[in-house]
């Protein structure tokens, strides 16, 4: 059950990163929510059965914040993405 406040915490601070990285109309606004949630299960999930407790700190700031970290950089990488393919397109078309 306390995986449940390792991924609510990391949707939340997902949310956060949504609103901090600009070109938010670029991205739909679940998308870094939805990644700091994932990255936020599979790590708390892996260290767990690495053997690491509940009752470790590390375990928290891994899947909490580290999650959230794996959020914005995804984020960042895929807005990027976005606007060069923007770009590629609106050359290919002459605009």
């Amino acid at each position: 059950m306390y995986i449940l406040l390792a991924l609510v915490g990391a949707c939340a601070l997902g949310i956060g990163v949504h609103y901090l990285i600009g070109d938010r109309e670029l991205r739909g606004v679940v998308l870094a929510p939805a990644i700091a949630t994932a990255a936020s299960a599979i790590t708390y999930t892996g260290l767990q059965w690495a053997g690491i407790g509940q009752d470790s700190i590390w375990l928290w700031l891994a899947s909490i914040i580290g999650a959230t970290a794996v959020a914005a950089l995804a984020t960042v990488a895929i807005t990027r993405m976005r606007k060069r393919s923007d770009a590629e397109e609106r050359a290919a078309l002459g605009i």
